[in-house]
């Protein structure tokens, strides 16, 4: 690293369906990073650029998506937390910010990282909650899920799980567990894996679905392994309920452990923490 230049990193949160997805675009007009590059450069007074942990979607939410930057500004690190917030829409907060040594990378030295999605079941769309959870008509059987989703954990070829645009090199992941806890009329769902491919979580979600309306068998799964042809597969997840809560480092870096807004749906950190899943 250049003399004089130091590495930062950032730990935020937004509101997904703000933006774009969180990774500048040349044709989009909001995304996540841009919103934040123009924040922390107003506050370095020279041009700042990122790299995430992980490029969320369009309409993706993050409680904790963790971000570096390098700069020769001579700021303090108070003001990357609380100089920058007050340049950020009120749809994005930085959450943590602190110096870290040059070879920590937001995205190739995270170890693994985690998502929750939430599903809203009622017969009647919900005026409160189009954006921040994803609707279902029909009742789901939890179980039955869960029981589908154990046939995932571990490294597999995940092709029919993979968008057509996805540009991985492989399509081999490894999912160190599935979880599924249920709070009166909402489902939540934990995943956690060392990498995703491009709409993983939501092509994934989209198959639970139709096992959980009892339209497929859980051995359905075990055939779109096998084929690898994401053609198979059921429709892609809506965004809305998909929100990136943590991503794992090695401990000497320093990065703050993620987790979920407390209460959240009704959700206690313990709810999902002390599930036991085989």
């Amino acid at each position: 690293m250049p003399e004089g230049v130091r590495r930062f990193a950032l730990v935020v949160e937004y509101d997904g369906s703000q933006y774009q997805g969180f990774q500048r675009q040349a044709s989009a007009k909001k995304t996540v990073q841009g919103e934040l590059e123009r924040a922390l450069s107003l506050i370095a007074a020279q041009p700042v650029t990122l790299v995430c942990a992980g490029r969320t979607d369009a309409g993706v939410h993050a409680t904790h998506q963790v971000v570096h930057f390098d700069c020769s500004a001579p700021r303090a690190e108070k003001a990357w937390l609380d100089g920058t917030n007050t340049k950020l829409p009120d749809s994005i907060r930085v959450k943590w910010a602190a110096q870290v040594p040059g070879e920590f990378h937001a995205r190739f030295s995270a170890l693994a990282r985690t998502y929750r999605y939430f599903t809203y079941i009622s017969k009647v769309r919900s005026a409160f909650l189009p954006v921040s959870a994803t609707w279902s008509r029909d009742d789901l059987d939890v179980e039955a899920m869960q029981e589908a989703a154990r046939r995932l954990v571990g490294e597999h070829d995940f092709s029919s799980f993979r968008s057509s645009q996805c540009q991985a090199h492989s399509p081999v992941r490894r999912i160190d567990y599935i979880r599924f806890v249920r709070q009166g009329d909402f489902i939540g769902m934990e995943i956690k894996a060392n990498a995703f491919l491009h709409h993983m979580v939501r092509n994934i979600m989209g198959c639970l679905f139709e096992i959980g309306r009892a339209a497929r068998p859980a051995e359905w799964l075990d055939e779109l392994l096998t084929a690898r042809d994401r053609r198979l597969a059921a429709p892609t997840a809506h965004p809305h309920g998909l929100y990136l809560v943590g991503v794992d480092y090695p401990a000497e870096f320093g990065i703050p452990a993620g987790s979920a807004h407390k209460g959240m749906f009704g959700f206690s950190e313990a709810d999902f923490t002390n599930l036991k899943v085989d």
